[in-house]
């Protein structure tokens, strides 16, 4: 496990931050900008002064009470910043033979596997300069694994990057994690980031522990919405893959006894457990089956909670999919019109659904 009970100072308040996180998988730090998300990676990785303790497994690198701080270089981790911070004055090959000689043995991962495994074969050397802000990302994950880390470090890589090539890190940095049996703490503030690549969530709020879990139940805690507001709440669906669509490029999820389709690039085997993030706001409501809709996943449900609001506009809606809940957001002037009522058969529309591809299987 790792173990965190530190405090320090941030900007504007005290950090205080009391969490245990398991040291496989990966676990994400979640919470809205300014929570001292950063700040606890930094202390982790001791460049920020933190007072408490700090234990990955059986290593301590931080004990305030008997004195002990390991130096940021004796710590074994691997860190990737927003931005790439690769040196100028080297290629990349350079970057990468750079992290190799200064990492501690043992050697456990090697320069060929990172190349391969982040596909840098055809940009070992050009210059940081000449690549692309996704390919710099890369390079930077590769260096970080080659430092040889039992933890890796990620604050916000994919934050400056355009919807294809986040998509695409996140992708390289799942099946590294795997690949490698590499443990990660990932800071974010985007919900589809996190509910994508973690298993386990830690949720800050102004320097604070506010919720930790298993990531499927982090986001349908009603506590969240104080800090994702309404728009952004949302049920988790856990499934199997059932088989991938090439040419359309669609991932066939099995949830409960329903089909979904993911829209994806990413090819996963079937029996891949997954876990589905489905936003409130793009879940529409039907009484009869739809006919002719370019939505692609309309799942058969009950409906079980029907809480409406008379200071606003929208009503929220809890559907049972045979043991499993969705929720949706939809106006009360449609549950109106529609004589939506507690125990009615439904058919939720999903417009648009997060996957997560780390589970089990």
């Amino acid at each position: 496990m790792l173990e965190l009970d530190v405090t320090t100072q941030a900007d504007q308040f005290e950090l205080a931050i009391t969490a245990t996180l398991p040291s496989r998988g990966i676990s994400a730090v979640f919470g809205p900008s300014g929570s001292g998300k950063s700040t606890l990676l930094r202390v982790v990785a001791g460049l920020h002064p933190g007072h408490g303790r700090i234990r990955l497994d059986d290593t301590v690198w931080l004990d305030s009470t008997s004195g002990l701080c390991v130096a940021p270089h004796q710590r074994e981790v691997g860190m990737v910043f927003q931005d790439a911070r690769l040196f100028d004055h080297l290629d990349v090959r350079g970057n990468l033979r750079f992290a190799e000689r200064r990492a501690q043995p043992p050697r456990r991962i090697e320069l060929g596997a990172v190349v391969q495994a982040l596909d840098l074969q055809g940009l070992l050397g050009r210059a940081p300069s000449s690549l692309s802000g996704g390919e710099q990302q890369r390079v930077a994950l590769a260096r970080a694994l080659l430092s040889q880390p039992r933890l890796l470090l990620l604050d916000e890589p994919v934050s400056a990057l355009d919807m294809a090539r986040k998509q695409e890190l996140l992708g390289y940095i799942a099946a590294l994690c795997a690949e490698f049996e590499l443990p990660a703490l990932f800071v974010s503030h985007a919900i589809d980031e996190v509910v994508q690549l973690a298993t386990h969530t830690l949720v800050i709020e102004r320097g604070n522990t506010l919720l930790q879990g298993p990531t499927s139940d982090i986001f349908e805690t009603p506590q969240l919405r104080r800090l994702t507001g309404r728009v952004d709440s949302g049920a988790v669906l856990r499934g199997e893959v059932e088989h991938y669509d090439a040419e359309f490029q669609l991932l066939y999820v099995r949830c409960a006894t329903q089909l979904c389709a993911v829209p994806t690039s990413q090819a996963l085997p079937a029996g891949r457990s997954v876990q589905l993030f489905v936003r409130a706001r793009d879940v529409s409501i039907a009484t009869t089956p739809p006919q002719r809709t370019s939505v692609r996943n309309v799942l058969r449900g009950r409906l079980k909670a029907l809480q409406t609001d008379a200071d606003s506009p929208f009503a929220e809606l809890m559907i049972d999919l045979h043991g499993q809940w969705l929720r949706a957001r939809v106006t009360r002037a449609a549950v109106a019109e529609l004589q939506l009522r507690v125990d009615d058969d439904v058919y939720a529309m999903i417009k648009s659904v997060s996957f997560d591809a780390g589970g089990t299987g």
